[in-house]
């Protein structure tokens, strides 16, 4: 029982420097040719948005273009992740959180 205990710390402690490392990536979506843009961490938090003046004319198209530019920062930062993930021992990190909840 203690020895699953230690696993559990362990794989928190993992867990968090993950998030942590995660954190350090960032990647840009945009929509309508740069008129707006949106910045996203690993751990798929919006870090920023720019909306050129433009673009603020027309209500339904701005909130179509935010959420194009939400999206595609969304797909970038997922693909960074994977790699990240890789990087930071991929199938052996999986399969470390996997062991953990059998």
């Amino acid at each position: 029982m203690f020895n699953k205990l230690k696993q559990f710390k362990d794989l928190r402690d993992k867990a968090k420097g993950l998030q942590s490392e995660l954190a350090t990536i960032t990647d840009e979506g945009s929509a309508g040719w740069g008129k707006v843009k949106v910045t996203v961490n690993g751990n798929q938090d919006i870090q920023s948005v720019s909306i050129d003046q433009s673009a603020m004319d027309n209500r339904e198209k701005l909130e179509g273009l935010v959420k194009d530019a939400v999206n595609d920062a969304m797909k970038k930062i997922k693909t960074k992740m994977a790699k990240k993930l890789q990087e930071m021992g991929g199938p052996d990190l999986a399969k470390e959180f996997g062991d953990l909840i059998k």
